[in-house]
């Protein structure tokens, strides 16, 4: 692996997965602070200095400064980690655009969905109007991302990309927004070519010994 000074502070969780994901294919050696969300760690006061936002991930490079670059956002951390160390974002322009399409999409739309549709999923006390169009919103983005694959390998076109890593966590959770699996198999095909990845393989199993939050 490439040596570098890349810290990440993570958990288990859709976002969380996506950044380490992405340093297992650059090749990047990374070390990591799994932070305890049970226990609101995000919230300590040492963790709000790093992202004032108290969410994870957040990465520090150590590697080109006196003083660490600091990004936190799971979209803003892929793409600072494609531009670089060059790679995941392809060259071609069209295909660069649609990279970013969809990571941007991903952070504004499937993300946020998803993430709604399972916290109302999970209360005790009925929200009926709020699960449904959260829900709804899910399927919609859920189709919308089936609709790309059935045309193109990869969301981006014909290469791996971040837009794939983004979207590869939320979309194995569909469960989360009350989906299921069987009815998207464009997704489903696209899902094992990214688990066979080498790099999947490995940046998984380092995230396993951390399990996720439970929806």
């Amino acid at each position: 692996m490439k040596t570098s000074s890349i810290h990440l502070y993570t958990a288990a969780t859709p976002n969380g997965i996506k950044a380490p994901l992405a340093l297992e294919e650059l090749g990047i050696d990374w070390q990591a602070t799994f932070v305890d969300l049970a226990a609101d760690e995000q919230k300590s006061e040492a963790f709000v200095a790093l992202n004032p936002n108290a969410r994870i991930p957040v990465l520090a490079d150590h590697g080109d400064a006196a003083d660490p670059t600091i990004v936190f956002e799971s979209g803003a951390i892929l793409l600072y980690l494609a531009e670089k160390f060059q790679g995941l974002l392809p060259t071609h322009k069209a295909e660069r655009a649609a990279a970013l399409s969809w990571l941007f999409l991903q952070v504004s739309g499937t993300g946020p969905a998803f993430g709604n549709a399972a916290f109302f999923r999970r209360q005790t006390e009925q929200h009926t109007l709020a699960q449904q169009r959260f829900e709804s919103e899910a399927l919609r983005l859920t189709t919308v991302v089936e609709n790309r694959l059935k045309n193109w390998p990869w969301l981006a076109g014909s290469e791996y990309s971040i837009a794939d890593i983004a979207h590869f966590g939320w979309l194995r959770s569909l469960s989360y927004a009350g989906l299921q699996l069987e009815a998207f198999p464009a997704i489903a095909n696209w899902l094992a070519k990214i688990e066979q990845r080498p790099a999947t393989i490995r940046a998984l199993a380092r995230m396993t010994l951390h399990p996720p939050i439970k929806h």
